[in-house]
């Protein structure tokens, strides 16, 4: 199962659990807007994408992608778990994705800027702070948001800068967005850890994927929470050190998996990180990695996703039938937008929030998201993913209409 059926198979047991019909549950799985349009630039063509799950909670929200392999589905996959995840840790957003295809690593600033500004020529009566509220995802940032909210105020006059988040702090953009979804990765784990009384620092860690994303939550995870994690991969190796990896003193980088090696390190396949024996792996690379083919190699007691989907259904299912919970991706990775609506807050009152203030508020919401679910999960009897589901099946439906 791909990325897509994984989401739409979870959404039909979870809405035929609360007693959907048919009807109704094909058409939450339905967007309610879907564009696709041309991109030009500099005589290169481009599909682009943005695709509108569900606005019930509130405007549509969720990233952008410049990326070759971008395609629909990809793009209906995300948008429906965005929805999912908004309703799942209760803050008053939509479900949104969108993308470009087309290889930026290829490519200068210049034609960067263009294919930004394109798109929101081709999306400008479709978005905005009320409507959808676009953010960065894979391959774009705080500079490529920028330029995309300099043209949508110069073709709307809109100057609240809530149009976009994921935004530079000098336009705009929020204290502690950058490693806000390590972060939430971080308290999400934790709120485990002390649901079931585990100590942290008896627990040891493996890490998939050391972008921004793993990186921050690896280093989080031992600063804050104190444990040893002691594996980590990126596409090329794994590293790894029973004796732990330290990140307290790096920052992240394209080669920080380098700079942790150490004598007492051992490099060796990327894929061996499946069977790390450990409590905890930590999936932060990308979708689809754990299926039914690699799924019995996981020796790890839990699993948590950080990446979007990147356990298929199918997997999953043969995970938990193994007895190794899964903390689901759309409440474990929330912590991206969680402060992305801090951000749409921050701008539609005009206001900047100390960091300390931002990391509070990201903690409050998540911790609280995490509790419902464990919650959920121990009075229906069912996986944590299934509990965050239901639970925001629920609350999208109670504003249905």
């Amino acid at each position: 199962m791909n990325m897509l059926e994984s989401a739409q198979e979870m959404i039909r047991q979870s809405s035929a659990a609360l007693g959907w019909s048919d009807k109704k549950r094909d058409d939450f799985l339905k967007p309610k807007h879907s564009h696709s349009f041309t991109i030009e630039v500099d005589g290169d063509t481009m599909e682009g994408f943005r695709v509108q799950h569900n606005d019930n909670l509130g405007p549509f929200k969720g990233g952008i992608r410049f990326h070759p392999n971008v395609d629909k589905d990809e793009v209906t996959a995300l948008a429906t778990l965005m929805t999912v995840k908004g309703a799942a840790v209760d803050i008053p957003m939509g479900g949104g994705k969108g993308g470009v295809v087309f290889n930026p690593r290829d490519k200068d600033e210049a034609y960067l800027e263009k294919v930004s500004r394109e798109f929101v020529r081709h999306l400008k009566d479709d978005i905005g702070p009320d409507t959808d509220v676009p953010a960065p995802d894979m391959n774009t940032n705080g500079q490529i948001i920028d330029w995309m909210v300099d043209e949508y105020e110069q073709l709307t006059g809109d100057t609240s800068k809530a149009s976009f988040t994921g935004k530079s702090l000098e336009h705009g953009g929020s204290e502690g967005r950058v490693q806000a979804t390590g972060r939430g990765g971080m308290i999400a784990l934790r709120e485990y850890f002390e649901a079931h009384q585990i100590d942290p620092s008896t627990q040891t860690v493996a890490v998939q994927g050391i972008g921004n994303v793993g990186f921050y939550f690896a280093k989080l995870a031992q600063v804050e929470l104190g444990v040893k994690v002691v594996a980590i991969s990126n596409s090329k190796k794994m590293v790894s050190n029973d004796d732990g990896l330290d990140f307290s003193d790096k920052e992240p980088s394209r080669e920080v998996i380098d700079e942790i090696v150490t004598d007492a390190a051992t490099e060796s396949e990327s894929d061996d990180i499946y069977a790390v024996d450990c409590d905890v792996l930590v999936l932060a690379a990308l979708e689809d990695v754990v299926s039914t083919d690699n799924q019995a190699d996981i020796k790890a007691s839990i699993v948590l996703e950080l990446a979007n989907g990147p356990v298929s259904f199918d997997a999953h299912e043969a995970l938990v039938g193994r007895g190794i919970p899964v903390i689901p991706d759309v409440v474990a990775n929330a912590g991206g937008v969680i402060v992305s609506y801090l951000e749409w807050k921050q701008n539609k009152s005009g206001e900047h929030w100390e960091e300390k203030r931002v990391h509070d508020t990201l903690d409050e919401i998540l911790s609280k998201a995490m509790k419902a679910t464990a919650e959920r999960s121990k009075t229906d009897d069912v996986s944590l993913k299934t509990a965050a589901f239901l639970i925001a099946l629920e609350r999208v439906d109670a504003k249905n209409g």
